[in-house]
């Protein structure tokens, strides 16, 4: 593996890097000479000492919605096929323990984009588009992986899907994102359409747009012609979240997608027939990005991140095999999700890693790779080390956390944290602790909170650790005040 010593030495930022940070509150040009600057300063240091390294690495993010593990060929080889994802694992690391941050979607958003737990940032739960039954509120004050790597350089963008605010200053342009071209709200009622509850949150940055076809195509095209843009302004470093609706329900794939599923697959139900051309048509869309990138001579440069937000819905005929569980739920098959990573000449290919991390562990792999500062209260862990064939060893407590309405929930939040082997976990609030040893049991089939209290009470007082600190964060926006 060539030139993978600069991310070793980047792992502890130099205090030159330290002193190039550049006040995000900077007058407009102020920031962005400076911005130059600290680019073209931190382009010679790497030239000089890391030849292979001289261009810092752009970053492609693709994050599917609802992808369950046991719907990825590569992971678990049955009725649905996914060549092309498979080919990114072919070529890259597939992480077999890595876990979604939520059981649902903002609060792993949140998370993926601070490094943060999602209750630190205000995103406990889902942000809906009804004010009524909306859970978080994306705090404005911190900053995104994007802000830090648009004040490193780079260009940043987010094409499809938010779900993190529909208005200032919860808009991904006002939160680090120099384009954003998709969809604002939390799920689309129709993949043709693009409405929810009647209303159009299809933007390209701030303006309103009404675009025709699938969803999917749609995102799959704009990738493709940014990425073919960035390719004309190789100087500049990009970083591009590339957020994917599918496969989340409604479970719409295109028709002639559903056909072929149908004529390969007779016997199979209907409701899984829909999924599996659902999940095809989006593997598709994949291929067609990663050819892009090769034709562009993007990919030799490009560290690519294929992840979901959570595990599928059961209730929709996806699948979590072999865990129990699905998505809202903390077992498993509501939390492992598919995690793959390819960075030519720099990731063995071919290669496996049981590292049991967590997805927001990107924000700090891409910031030390472009030779930014971390912050200093990240919960995230770099997976540098993983990358370049070496082992994290120092133990990392995992913890989730989901708050939800209606009356299962009652507006109440309810956690789970991994320690070792052990995991304690409830899906309501209101239910008892569940413990399971996840090396003897992987199945969570043997409860064992009654025959080991000391455990119990260990692992539920570091919950207790995780809400007291979140408590200063909220939740909600401020209220309006009245007139």
């Amino acid at each position: 593996m060539t030139g993978f010593m600069a991310p070793c030495f980047l792992s502890r930022p130099s205090e030159e890097s330290k002193q190039l940070h550049i006040d995000q509150k900077a007058p407009p040009m102020h920031s962005r000479l400076h911005s130059l600057h600290r680019f073209l300063t931190r382009l010679a240091f790497l030239s000089l000492l890391f030849p292979t390294l001289a261009q810092p690495p752009n970053f492609l993010l693709i994050l599917t919605d609802d992808h369950g593990i046991g719907d990825v060929s590569a992971y678990r080889p049955a009725d649905v096929r996914t060549p092309n994802i498979d080919r990114l694992a072919a070529q890259g690391m597939r992480f077999t323990r890595m876990r979604a941050n939520a059981t649902v979607c903002s609060p792993t958003r949140a998370a993926l984009l601070t490094g943060r737990y999602p209750d630190r940032v205000g995103v406990p739960g889902v942000i809906r588009t009804q004010p009524a039954d909306s859970w978080g509120w994306f705090h404005p004050a911190i900053t995104t992986v994007a802000d830090h790597l648009r004040t490193a350089g780079y260009h940043t963008a987010l094409i499809g899907k938010w779900h993190l605010g529909l208005t200032p200053p919860n808009t991904p342009n006002l939160r680090g994102f120099d384009l954003f071209h998709g969809f604002l709200g939390d799920m689309m009622d129709s993949y043709t359409l693009h409405r929810r509850h009647g209303e159009n949150y299809m933007r390209l940055n701030t303006a309103i747009i009404q675009p025709e076809g699938h969803a999917t195509d749609l995102f799959t095209r704009w990738a493709s012609d940014h990425l073919r843009e960035r390719a004309r302004d190789p100087g500049k470093p990009f970083f591009l979240h590339l957020a994917y609706n599918a496969p989340h329900f409604p479970i719409e794939p295109p028709a002639d997608w559903l056909a072929r599923t149908t004529a390969r697959l007779p016997d199979t139900p209907a409701p899984r027939l829909r999924n599996i051309a659902f999940v095809e048509h989006l593997d598709h869309s994949i291929g067609q990005l990663l050819d892009v990138l090769q034709e562009t001579g993007l990919a030799t440069n490009t560290l690519v991140i294929f992840t979901s937000d959570n595990g599928g819905s059961l209730a929709h005929a996806q699948n979590n095999d072999p865990w129990r569980g699905g998505k809202q739920s903390h077992y498993d098959g509501g939390l492992r999700v598919p995690f793959i990573a390819r960075w030519p000449d720099h990731i063995q290919p071919g290669s496996l890693s049981s590292y049991a991390g967590l997805v927001f562990d990107v924000f700090p792999t891409f910031l030390e790779l472009a030779g930014v500062a971390l912050p200093a209260d990240l919960d995230a862990v770099s997976l540098l080390p993983v990358l370049r064939g070496s082992a994290i060893d120092t133990p990392r407590d995992l913890y989730f956390v989901r708050r939800e309405g209606g009356p299962t929930y009652g507006g109440q939040s309810y956690q789970a944290l991994i320690r070792d082997d052990w995991k304690l976990l409830r899906n309501d609030p209101y239910s008892p602790f569940e413990l399971y040893h996840l090396r003897d049991d992987p199945g969570e089939t043997n409860n064992l909170a009654r025959s080991n209290p000391a455990k119990l009470r260990e692992l539920a007082e570091a919950l207790r650790h995780h809400t007291q600190r979140a408590g200063s964060i909220p939740w909600q926006p401020p209220a309006t005040p009245s007139k």
